[in-house]
């Protein structure tokens, strides 16, 4: 009888242990995926479904529903599909697409209906892998099945758009311009290292939670290290030197102009949350002082405050925050800073910045007034793209995507460019995960500088037909239209800069065009439009209406932008020395007529005196007032009542042709 229960036990006991096994691996696994540990979870949940998948027997369906505790007793746990979706989900928040979009994969159809987001992850994984086709058609997919309208329905359809969008930009004319390198192991050592920001002594600090045996608290924590930055390389990495607690990740520094504040942030999981505030750090004689809250308005212990970034001229700090009061989810804030370093006044840039999604990261571009900050809530390649807008009189611009290859399907923040111009892709330092299997790393970029070029066309105002041969001048360069009526200028640098078109024949025509707000290779100006100079009739007696000529009300002084069209008339007049022309002044009925005659011939003088100084002979010229008794149109209406187009068009200056 002993030997027959021994067989028994010899037979089940095995199986007794690996099912005890498995569902204390199982156990272990859900607990790290409540706390959010998705690193911890996903190892649990691999022994757990290595051991279940490596049972014997074709007619194993790892997919049934499993008892949720085995033994009175003991804690209920997932059924294998809802760990193999654990799993899944788990690899996800990691950032391991492959993993992830195999464990996806790897849930049956039949288990699927429990997942409806199924579909919607794996186009992610998809696209953060480069399958765009397979993203495509996984994504549309999902929105034939899923029949809420939810945000996931909203990011789906954007989703979709940002498919499109990347296969744009991976075919962009100007790919060969960028120059993306992934800074040596030294500097992206094993786990993350990303948000790079210069300190004192223009140090390099980063964010790394790379293993370090002088690091006494837990394994991949982020901590600040320092290092040397002298053309884009960086030497004698080491520990900054900020006290840092066991329990509590800190990184994403900014630092005060003189080098002695530092604003860090510091975050740890609070029931699950993963709750960030802004610190404070200064630095003495013995070193950097133990951080202290940087001001109760930025900081809350239900929201966080992160990513400090200190503005040009000392006295305003950006964040990152997901406080209310916001757009939706992490937005883009501002905070004043007092005498202490503290942070106050605590208010929202907008909505031209901030979305539904998440802000990140602010970065501010002095010498081009711009800011460069992440964001996963507009159209872009996927995850966190880097956008940039301008400043233009206190408002920001709409936000410009920068991308490929700024930006990756994968995350990309972090943007820090150290061009001392407007340039800003000159040199830049960013964090993406764009070939890695977990983690955000640092990576340097550059853009060749092409010749900015400026091109415009000028056309007669008439025909709107292009000008052949006209001169366009700017700042002191002038080139020649060609047969299209169209010039280019080559700029190092775009600036503001005015432009003047003449041609024989026409006025002299000037605009002003701005610098654009972003990185632009060619910049197309307004078309410029010249009017053509009134020919002197060769009959005798014709009489011609001066449409540009202008005085201030009462006034007979002629105003600048007469003088134009009157050099124009001198020059024909100098052309033609025999002609005599009657220069007339004309008003409407307003006034006395005693006063309307003088005021339309010192009108007529002011005309005649202007001619005079260009050279045109005395007597080639005769000043005649009109008053009120030419008129062109009615100054009333049949009514009676006023008739203000009328009366314009009786106030002028004209000129009759005497002789020719």
């Amino acid at each position: 009888m002993k030997r027959k229960y021994a067989i028994l036990i010899s037979l089940f006991l095995p199986a007794f242990l690996q099912a005890q096994f498995a569902y204390d691996y199982l156990k272990a696994a859900d607990a790290f995926f409540r706390k959010h540990d998705y690193a911890s979870a996903a190892g649990y949940y691999e022994k757990y479904l290595a051991s279940k998948t490596s049972r014997s027997g074709a007619s194993y369906n790892p997919y049934t529903l499993q008892v949720k505790s085995a033994k009175r007793g003991k804690t209920a746990v997932s059924t294998i599909s809802q760990a193999r979706w654990n799993l899944a989900e788990s690899y996800r928040e990691l950032h391991q697409a492959k993993k992830a979009a195999d464990a996806y994969s790897q849930i049956a159809a039949d288990a699927a209906a429990s997942f409806p987001l199924l579909q919607y992850h794996l186009s992610a994984q998809y696209r953060a892998l480069g399958q765009y086709m397979e993203a495509t058609e996984t994504l549309q997919q999902f929105l034939q099945q899923y029949t809420r309208q939810d945000a996931y329905a909203t990011q789906a359809a954007r989703e979709l758009e940002n498919l499109r969008f990347i296969q744009q930009q991976l075919s962009k004319p100007d790919l060969s311009l960028y120059q993306v390198s992934k800074m040596p192991e030294t500097v992206n050592a094993s786990g993350a290292n990303y948000a790079i920001a210069f300190g004192p002594a223009g140090e390099a600090w980063f964010t790394s939670t790379r293993i370090d045996s002088n690091w006494k608290g837990p394994r991949y924590s982020n901590r600040l290290y320092r290092g040397s930055f002298v053309d884009g390389l960086m030497t004698g990495i080491t520990d900054a030197g900020i006290l840092q607690d066991a329990g509590v990740q800190q990184g994403a520094a900014t630092f005060s102009v003189d080098g002695k504040r530092a604003w860090i942030t510091r975050w740890s999981n609070r029931n699950g949350k993963k709750v960030a505030s802004i610190w404070l750090s200064v630095y003495g004689q013995s070193g950097w002082s133990n951080p202290i809250p940087a001001g109760p308005e930025v900081n809350d212990t239900l929201y966080s405050a992160q990513q400090p970034f200190l503005l040009p001229g000392g006295q305003q700090m950006m964040l990152s925050a997901d406080r209310p009061g916001g757009s939706g989810g992490f937005d883009i804030w501002l905070a004043d800073i007092d005498r202490e370093g503290l942070l106050f006044n605590l208010r929202n840039i907008g909505s031209a910045i901030n979305t539904q999604g998440d802000e990140q990261a602010p970065f501010v571009h002095a010498p081009s007034r711009s800011l460069v900050f992440s964001s996963n809530g507009r159209v872009g390649m996927g995850g966190f793209d880097l956008y940039l807008s301008t400043q233009q009189d206190a408002e920001w611009s709409i936000p410009v995507n920068l991308g490929y290859p700024v930006n990756s399907q994968r995350d990309d923040l972090y943007f820090v460019s150290r061009s001392m111009n407007r340039y800003i892709l000159s040199e830049v330092i960013f964090s993406s995960d764009r070939s890695a299997d977990c983690c955000l790393e640092l990576y340097t970029l550059s853009k060749v500088r092409v010749p900015n070029q400026l091109k415009g066309t000028v056309v007669s105002c008439d025909k709107n037909l292009p000008l052949i041969g006209a001169s366009v001048t700017i700042e002191g360069r002038s080139v020649t239209t060609g047969s299209d009526g169209t010039y280019q200028f080559a700029f190092d640098e775009f600036t503001r800069v005015s432009i003047t078109a003449k041609a024989i024949g026409y006025l002299d025509e000037s605009i002003t065009v701005a610098a654009p707000g972003e990185d632009v290779i060619q910049l197309k100006a307004p078309t410029i439009c010249l009017k053509l100079v009134p020919p002197i009739f060769q009959s005798v007696g014709t009489i011609e209406t001066l449409e540009d000529i202008n005085f201030n009300f009462n006034k007979s002084a002629l105003l600048p932008e007469s003088k134009p069209y009157l050099d124009k008339l001198a020059e024909k007049l100098l052309g033609n020395p025999t002609a005599i022309l009657e220069i007339s002044g004309h008003t409407d009925e307003k006034g006395g007529d005693m006063y309307n005659q003088k005021l339309s011939e010192a009108r007529a003088r002011a005309v005649v005196d202007y001619l005079l100084t260009k050279g045109v002979k005395l007597e080639q010229l005769v000043a005649k007032g009109y008053g009120e008794t030419v008129p062109l149109a009615p100054n009333h209406l049949d009514d009676g009542s006023d008739n203000p187009e009328g009366r314009r068009l009786n106030r002028r200056i004209a000129f009759k042709v005497l002789k020719q």
